[in-house]
């Protein structure tokens, strides 16, 4: 087991969601020297607690130097302090500014170097989108306060791995975002994320855009304009790279092990086999950060929140991926 010396930061999610409640059944199974702090309010994650009838209990903190880590002990950074906690299941502007909140203040500890990793948890769209925060999602948010210009999303599962050339957008804006530049940017993240997860000279697929991945030009003409360009420059800088691989079978080939990691061209593309095999296995990994940042591939599941039913088998991969990808940065796997 990875021993950090310093804590992982998990943002507390959205509180009308699953997200509190995973988190403490996550944190009730680890090991004594496991180290973490849930950045968030204090009052949802006791009502977790409550909710999943566990005996972990929290320790209220101000600042991430006060953290003891001692077993059975949820620390907890208060950077919100609700007093009326929002009903489960509801989609509301409370939730939506707690949630970003949360995170915005784990960025500002891993630009600081206070936390090894960020952890988050789900959050809702639409309520984001009621508190007036202009942002489609975490990998936008967690680009901003990083003042990163160029991040892509890898997900990954116990079978396939696969990176979007486009995420929070429409399915015209990602057919007009394919360009060599991006189609190129996409094949080396890829690369580099398929490497930080141990796998050595990986075979990366990139999947075509249109059915039969264009067909010669039949179907539409950007696999001849920009994709296939693009994979002959990066076979030619030494990257094992093949495509374009039609989108209905790509993913089949590489759960066969005909490759390791699928380039997929816009998000649905790359989701759904993901999500497909099972919520539970899949992690949303962000590339390009300065920090390390992995989340549960499920969102805050509203119908089941406050049941305490909740699975946690994502989260517990989310943080066993980040922590090889922790190693990978310690080593300097480039």
């Amino acid at each position: 087991m990875l021993i950090l010396d310093k804590p992982l930061a998990i943002t507390m999610g959205d509180p009308s969601g699953i997200g509190p409640e995973i988190i403490v059944s996550v944190l009730e199974k680890q090991e004594a020297n496991f180290k973490a702090v849930v950045i968030g309010c204090p009052n949802v994650i006791k009502r977790a607690i409550n909710i999943n009838k566990s005996k972990m209990i929290i320790h209220e903190i101000k600042n991430i130097d006060q953290a003891t880590f001692k077993s059975g002990v949820i620390e907890v950074l208060e950077v919100v302090n609700l007093k009326n906690l929002p009903d489960f299941g509801l989609i509301n502007s409370v939730s939506g500014k707690a949630s970003y909140q949360s995170i915005i203040s784990a960025i500002k500890l891993a630009m600081d170097n206070h936390v090894s990793a960020i952890i988050t948890s789900p959050i809702n769209k639409e309520s984001l989108s009621l508190a007036n925060i202009k942002f489609p999602g975490h990998t936008e948010i967690l680009a901003e306060f990083s003042d990163t210009k160029n991040v892509a999303m890898m997900l990954v599962n116990n079978e396939i791995k696969t990176l979007l050339s486009s995420i929070h957008c429409s399915l015209s804006q990602a057919i007009h975002m394919i360009s060599f530049d991006n189609q190129i940017s996409s094949i080396n993240f890829a690369y580099q994320g398929a490497k930080s997860l141990g796998v050595n000279n990986p075979h990366i697929a990139v999947a075509g855009l249109n059915p039969h991945a264009g067909e010669g030009g039949l179907f539409g003409q950007e696999e001849i304009d920009f994709i296939i360009p693009a994979i002959n420059s990066a076979k030619d800088s030494g990257i094992n790279v093949s495509g374009p691989w039609p989108g209905d079978t790509v993913f089949m080939q590489a759960r066969k092990g005909e490759f390791d990691i699928v380039v997929a061209q816009y998000h649905d593309q790359g989701l759904i086999p993901i999500k497909y095999m099972g919520l539970e296995y899949g992690v949303n990994i962000t590339l390009g950060l300065p920090f390390v940042r992995t989340s549960p591939d499920h969102g805050t599941a509203y119908n089941i929140a406050g049941k305490g039913i909740a699975d946690s088998s994502s989260f517990d991969n989310a943080i066993t991926c980040a922590n090889k990808l922790i190693k990978s940065k310690m080593t300097k796997i480039t």
